[in-house]
């Protein structure tokens, strides 16, 4: 059944998928990560969201050196088949930066604007700051 969902998936030229990551419950939008087909029956088999770094050029599975991880609680694609959509249930904060979602910059006045502080600080997450 898992094969066939992925041969589904409009994978790029470099075997990657776009995926959004998306609190199931509340729908605030998380992060934007790349899987390709290997992170993707991963995720798919263990329920823990697993994504492909692209700066270490393999699996990256989400809270493994942070614990801030990501139960899968649904997958869907979109119509063209080429970007995913998780639903998850996300365990703490979501980007690196200690903020809850990746997305604390907004354009105001002309300029981005932070809009969200971090939660918790990097250094706690990670031992050190994560860029």
């Amino acid at each position: 059944m898992t094969a066939a969902i992925i041969d589904q998936i409009r994978f790029n030229s470099r075997g990657l998928v776009a995926a959004v990551a998306q609190q199931h419950d509340s729908l605030e939008v998380l992060m934007m990560a790349w899987m390709n087909r290997e992170a993707v029956e991963e995720t798919l088999a263990t329920g823990q969201v697993c994504y492909y770094s692209r700066s270490r050029r393999g699996l990256w599975r989400k809270g493994e050196s942070s614990g801030q991880t990501q139960r899968l609680v649904d997958l869907r694609l979109d119509c063209d088949g080429d970007t995913l959509l998780l639903m998850v249930d996300q365990n703490g904060v979501a980007c690196h930066t200690g903020t809850h979602n990746c997305f604390f910059r907004a354009w105001r006045d002309d300029d981005l604007a932070t809009i969200a502080e971090p939660l918790v600080d990097p250094k706690q997450l990670y031992g050190h700051v994560h860029g």
